[in-house]
């Protein structure tokens, strides 16, 4: 394998349950500055609370509990 294959075989990912959290937002800050590729999911509640993340969403995609 050629380095660029090694890289892309290599990458990094991090699944975060609760990264709206205090816990949880803290964590996907340190795996982003890790070089991580972190999803993130939220509980569906009745506002949409992401004030400590929201500083962290360069391409968000979220997953929502109870999402197909």
């Amino acid at each position: 394998m050629n380095g660029a294959a090694e890289a892309e075989d290599c990458r990094k990912v991090a699944l975060i349950t609760g990264i709206t959290g205090q816990d949880g937002s803290y964590l996907a800050e340190l795996l982003l500055e890790k070089g991580y590729e972190v999803h993130g999911i939220i509980r569906r509640a009745s506002t949409f609370n992401t004030g400590r993340i929201e500083h962290l969403y360069a391409d968000p995609m979220s997953h929502s509990e109870g999402s197909k």
